[in-house]
């Protein structure tokens, strides 16, 4: 297994290093990172229901991954167009904690509610490249072709011992109708996002970047209903990549 990992490592820095004096062509490679999002806005409530903090503390951790491309607009390199195409998992998390109000062997009892949305995400931004650091801009659309709801409680007693129990039978939506598990229907399907980033590319095509996306389209599906609620998403993504120049 080392061998195999310090072959890997030996291959991608002999590849960087010969393309090194290409830094500014077309590049394709993949990127993948972490994912901390969250959904905030004045309505949220009725998606994530109670107890929900939109502070930058309580935001879910997910991951993304997906292909990368960057095509120069001028000679130099300096503006570029970078699509990409992007599983990402976001979503939201409530945690909350009961200590009072409890049997006398009981310490105290924590509920973990959790909402997985998987989406397919294509950022569309205009690049700077500037000596290795790059800034981002541009639209994001994306598409969600699947949710998750979980819930998981914890008893802790007063002896040390503690029992976990998993929920994961289904939700009420918005409306107040019990949905399963897998249910997505209540969510829109798709979303408009702006993004902006930064991040820094070695001329051999390691990078790392960090972005921000914020939803414009309401997760809320209420059917072009007037007043639609609003609740949006949030994500912060950290990718590490590796863009192959492709002359």
């Amino acid at each position: 297994m080392k061998k195999s990992l310090a072959l890997t490592l030996a291959l991608v820095s002999a590849a960087a290093v010969a393309h090194a004096q290409d830094a500014g062509g077309f590049r394709i490679g993949i990127k993948a990172g972490g994912t901390y999002s969250n959904v905030s806005g004045d309505n949220v409530n009725l998606i994530t229901g109670n107890n929900y903090s939109t502070d930058l503390g309580d935001y879910k951790l997910g991951y993304n991954g997906g292909i990368s491309a960057i095509i120069p607009l001028s000679s130099d390199g300096f503006f570029s167009f970078s699509p990409e195409l992007l599983y990402n998992r976001k979503g939201y998390e409530i945690s909350t904690t009961q200590k009072s109000g409890l049997a006398t062997n009981v310490k105290s009892f924590e509920q973990e509610q959790q909402r997985v949305l998987h989406y397919l995400d294509v950022p569309l931004l205009a690049r700077i490249n500037a000596g290795g650091l790059f800034f981002e801009l541009g639209p994001q659309v994306s598409y969600l072709f699947g949710s998750k709801t979980k819930s998981q409680t914890t008893t802790k007693y007063t002896d040390g011992t503690k029992d976990k129990v998993e929920d994961n039978g289904g939700f009420l939506d918005y409306t107040g109708v019990s949905r399963d598990d897998a249910y997505k229907s209540d969510l829109a399907q798709f979303d408009i996002s702006g993004v902006a980033g930064v991040g820094y590319m070695t001329d051999g095509g390691i990078s790392l970047g960090l972005r921000y996306a914020r939803g414009f389209n309401s997760l809320i599906d209420t059917k072009n209903t007037d007043n639609e609620p609003k609740a949006f998403n949030n994500a912060f993504t950290l990718q590490l990549g590796y863009l192959i120049p492709t002359k």
